[in-house]
């Protein structure tokens, strides 16, 4: 039975990747409820999930050759970065006591409703604040620590960032967002795996599922509006941390 609802939360979470981002939101709370430590179940979410990101990020590879003719955009150094702090960030996962982890979860979950919220209902980039090209690195630095760590959000991290950078053609800035997320997931998925968290059948079903739920998303974007699937992420968020917060440790 529980298999169900995990294959049922994955399949909901490719749909809601392929149409507004945010997946992991259902991924890693039903891999918990399946008996997986938090640890090892949010290491199972982000590899389980790492296949869909591979396949879109070739689909966006034209974007990211715009964005490496674009001389504002130093697309190696950013990628360098990427990879660096996902590496950091699963480092300082795999270091982190279970029971302290648990702890934390609602505030991360709570940080990445609020990230995704903002992202997607708060507009960036008045012109009245700019990252400079230093600060693009540091900001993407952070971001990618935070993602091999946790990764709720940094799909609009980076996207806010970006725009702070004054960048404003979506799809060059989306494009480059999905090969950074690629590249800072890769160093946490190779670690995860050497370090033995990933439980297999699990991450297969959620693999399979949420591979299956992005072909129906793509399909239904043209369909259903984009703001509905986001503010149903951003409830399931506030649902999820309300519970972890009351969840007895």
């Amino acid at each position: 039975m529980i298999d169900l609802v995990v294959a049922f939360a994955a399949l909901a979470a490719g749909f809601i990747n392929a149409v507004a981002g945010g997946g992991s939101f259902l991924t890693f709370p039903a891999l918990i409820a399946a008996g997986l430590p938090p640890i090892d179940a949010n290491a199972s979410s982000t590899v389980a999930l790492f296949p869909g990101q591979i396949t879109t990020g070739f689909a966006s590879r034209d974007g990211v050759r715009a964005a490496m003719m674009d001389h504002r955009v130093n697309v190696w150094a950013l990628a360098l970065i990427s990879l660096g702090g996902g590496l950091l960030g699963a480092f300082l996962l795999l270091a982190t006591p279970q029971a302290v982890f648990i702890q934390i979860v609602p505030w991360l979950i709570l940080l990445a409703t609020a990230i995704f919220a903002g992202g997607n209902f708060i507009r960036f980039g008045s012109g009245k604040f700019q990252l400079g090209p230093s600060s693009i690195l540091v900001a993407q630095g952070v971001v990618a620590i935070y993602g091999g760590y946790f990764g709720g959000g940094i799909g609009i991290l980076m996207l806010a960032a970006l725009t702070l950078y004054g960048l404003r053609d979506i799809w060059l800035m989306n494009s480059l967002k999905i090969l950074l997320a690629v590249l800072m997931n890769t160093a946490a998925v190779i670690t995860f795996i050497s370090a033995g968290l990933i439980h297999w059948r699990l991450t297969m079903i959620v693999a399979l599922a949420a591979i299956a739920g992005g072909y129906l998303g793509i399909y239904a974007a043209r369909r259903v509006p984009s703001q509905i699937v986001k503010s149903f992420v951003v409830v399931i968020g506030l649902i999820l941390t309300v519970y972890f917060f009351l969840k007895p440790a």
